[in-house]
């Protein structure tokens, strides 16, 4: 199920959703912009987060990365991808939470995303890049917040597709079993690349525990 658009309306402007979406944009239209594969190389090792470095090698760049990496994309699908589903949930946790609270709790659920993806192969030299760690926080907060939303989705039936409702506590916890299967069903050895599964998870998981310590005071969980 690929989420088109929700039916949640928000009661502000959604400034740090849109500052997030631009300033992704913005560094990939960078990584762009490097051209050769050299200069792509050295700017993701010097801004990836490379698990091996976190766990064996702890200094501040490489802690710095945690964060940096956020930002990086490998390709355009990628960036749309991560951006559409940010754009869709962000909106309504960001004005639930408030601006500044969501911009923690963006950044904190990246740190839960990194260390779940470190913990699955703590010996791997891949770069893991994205904001889907932070972004999977997001939908994880989002599904206390407003379980009964109701989410256009596009559907595929056989070789066709279809739009249909569904509710989005169905939509998100469906993503987070496709992720959590999908993290079991793959090794974390040390050449281990693809999708980071885990730090789906564990940004997933960050977003449940930490919404209700960020909601408002007068935000119910479960509307």
């Amino acid at each position: 199920m690929i989420p088109v658009r929700d039916d949640n309306p928000t009661h502000s402007v959604p400034f740090v959703t849109i500052l997030l979406v631009v300033a992704n944009v913005l560094v990939f239209i960078y990584e762009l912009s490097l051209k050769s594969e050299h200069g792509v190389n050295a700017f993701f090792a010097n801004f990836a987060l490379i698990p091996a470095e976190i766990a064996y090698e702890p200094s501040p760049e490489a802690v710095r990365s945690v964060f940096t990496s956020m930002f990086l994309h490998g390709g355009w699908m990628h960036l749309i991808f991560n951006m559409w589903f940010l754009w869709i949930f962000g909106d309504n946790v960001e004005d639930s939470v408030g601006h500044f609270k969501f911009i923690l709790l963006y950044l904190l659920c990246g740190v839960g995303a990194a260390v779940a993806q470190i913990a699955s192969a703590p010996q791997s030299h891949v770069p893991m890049i994205g904001a889907s760690g932070a972004i999977a926080g997001v939908l994880g907060a989002y599904l206390l917040l407003f379980p009964r939303a109701r989410v256009l989705a596009l559907f595929p039936i056989w070789i066709c597709f279809k739009f249909i409702y569904v509710p989005a506590w169905l939509l998100l916890i469906f993503w987070f079993l496709l992720q959590l299967f999908s993290g079991w069903s793959t090794s974390g050895g040390v050449h281990s690349g693809g999708v980071a599964f885990w730090a789906h998870v564990g940004g997933f998981v960050a977003g449940v525990l930490l919404i209700p310590l960020f909601k408002k005071r007068y935000v119910r969980l479960f509307q």
